[in-house]
């Protein structure tokens, strides 16, 4: 199973809570870690493996269905 490290902040805190979580797959660790940390709308996660750029999701409100879940961050909407 793939091991994800991971860094997690919140819009108070710069680094809440770093380590990582073996799991799966990927969707299983970004659930695992929602669980385990308490993750509150608008906090940041950095997830990866070794060797490979971190991707950057936020906790946040769909604005489609008001679902709060993980959502890439730093992705803009085309004009």
């Amino acid at each position: 199973m793939p091991r994800f490290e991971f860094s997690l902040s919140s819009p108070a805190a710069r680094n809440r809570m770093a380590g990582a979580v073996t799991s799966a797959s990927f969707s299983d660790a970004l659930e695992a870690i929602a669980e385990q940390a308490e993750v509150e709308e608008g906090d940041t996660l950095e997830i990866g493996v070794k060797g490979f750029p971190p991707a950057r999701f936020e906790y946040s409100t769909s604005a489609d269905d008001g679902v709060v879940s993980w959502r890439p961050a730093g992705r803009r909407l085309a004009a």
